[in-house]
């Protein structure tokens, strides 16, 4: 039973009390996201060494978030009923299939292909079919009641991780050019070492147990029952009865992230590097710092939600977080503008497990894997379109603070437009 699947102690978090495929969920998720923040913080600085203009930069990122959403739609709504685990596996592969195209040519072609086809993050946040499956499977191992806190650990150990992974990667290459190896050397051996992490979430992958996939019972041998005892009924994208609330909450979190799309972290960095002439390190050290706080502002949101609800911490703790994110670009020095980005991320991060746990608890249990991918899908498609402008705007010293500007606006806006469209439904465990 789920109940008997994950026990927090009165104390808090007792990690020896988890089941096996909590661990390798939590496992996957923090090398997942180390591999993410270790490229992100050079890839844009890879491609323009490779010879890549900025505008060039902005679109080959666009069509490498436009290859995860088309790959990361197939997969995600196929996954409940080919296999969860085995859909992670390919994703798996995919990603080493990325880092082996981009790490091998500087032909933008075959980047373009390989940002198609594989998986890559340019932002340091997921990207890919993991996290819908990830969020199905951890639905089923865990209460209605626990889901949230589990979702917040779940994303805390993600950005504890994406922050190491960023310190890692821009130390390493800095490390790497003062003994010797040229900028783009150092840079490429980022790329063949975020290949390296995808083999190995292969292999953790391939040791899930059945106990994360739906639950399905044969009748006669022919027909299959869907997780509520019914027979299964007509799908459209992996969805029947909550289509229309997927589709809602999928079209305003594709504004969401479109406008978070502006300032993603390679370009961010690339920002930092152009405006204020940053080095790798210290972009490693900024990112570092910002992730730890993005982490620690998404444990924070399990005691909220539970105080005033996950509609409500979404909206009333992303709306500051955007207007520190417009200030950034209007501070007159390095130093403060590190420090209104980093206040920022304390509490940027508070509405993504709120967001993840509201989606899984709206939905019923065999259409998770397909809500969780449709509304990630609709992010990555969001974010996907913005780069190519960051990109145009970061080329001319006029426009640099445009970025930051139109995010937060755009951010604002989605915030009132998921206050008023959902505060009056409510998950289960606000009932």
């Amino acid at each position: 039973m789920a109940a008997n699947n994950f026990r927090l102690k009165k104390s808090g978090w007792a990690w020896f009390q988890l089941s096996t495929d909590i661990k390798i969920l939590f496992s996957t998720r923090i090398l997942r996201l180390f591999a993410y923040g270790f490229l992100s913080v050079v890839l844009a600085l890879y491609l323009g060494h490779l010879g890549l203009a900025e505008t060039a930069i902005g679109l080959l990122l666009t069509f490498t978030l436009l290859g995860d959403t088309a790959i990361s739609l197939w997969i995600t709504t196929h996954a409940d009923r080919l296999g969860r685990k085995r859909m992670l596996i390919v994703g798996g592969a995919l990603m080493v299939l990325a880092a082996g195209l981009f790490s091998a040519t500087d032909n933008f072609y075959l980047l373009l292909l390989a940002a198609i086809i594989g998986v890559i993050s340019p932002s340091g946040n997921e990207v890919g079919p993991f996290l819908s499956i990830e969020q199905a499977s951890l639905s089923v191992l865990v209460t209605d009641r626990k889901r949230t806190q589990v979702f917040a650990w779940y994303n805390l150990v993600g950005s504890f991780a994406t922050a190491l992974g960023a310190l890692s990667g821009g130390g390493l290459s800095q490390f790497l050019q003062t003994i010797g190896y040229t900028p783009l050397l150092s840079y490429r051996v980022i790329v063949l070492g975020y290949g390296v992490i995808g083999l190995v979430l292969i292999l953790f992958f391939s040791r899930l147990s059945p106990a994360v996939e739906v639950r399905r019972v044969s009748i006669s041998g022919s027909s299959t029952l869907s997780q509520t005892g019914n027979p299964a009924p007509e799908r459209f994208l992996g969805l029947y009865k909550s289509q229309k609330m997927v589709f809602r909450l999928a079209t305003l979190f594709s504004l969401d992230a479109f406008a978070g799309g502006f300032v993603i972290q390679s370009l961010m960095a690339l920002w930092f590097n152009v405006k204020f002439g940053v080095e790798p390190a210290m972009l490693g050290a900024i990112f570092f710092g910002a992730n730890i706080l993005a982490g620690i502002s998404a444990l924070s949101a399990a005691w909220v939600a539970s105080r005033i609800g996950l509609i409500n911490t979404m909206v009333f703790t992303h709306l500051p977080s955007n207007v520190l994110l417009m200030l950034v670009p209007l501070m007159p020095s390095l130093s403060l503008a590190i420090i209104l980005l980093l206040i920022r991320f304390s509490i940027s991060q508070m509405d993504v497990p709120t967001r993840q746990s509201y989606t899984m608890a709206v939905v019923e249990p065999d259409e998770r894997s397909a809500a969780a991918g449709i509304t990630g899908v609709a992010r990555t498609i969001g974010a996907s379109l913005s780069p190519v402008l960051t990109g145009v705007f970061i080329a001319n010293p006029a426009l640099l603070s445009l970025p930051f500007l139109i995010s937060g606006g755009l951010k604002i806006i989605y915030d009132l437009a998921l206050y008023f469209n959902f505060r009056s439904i409510k998950p289960p465990e606000e009932s």
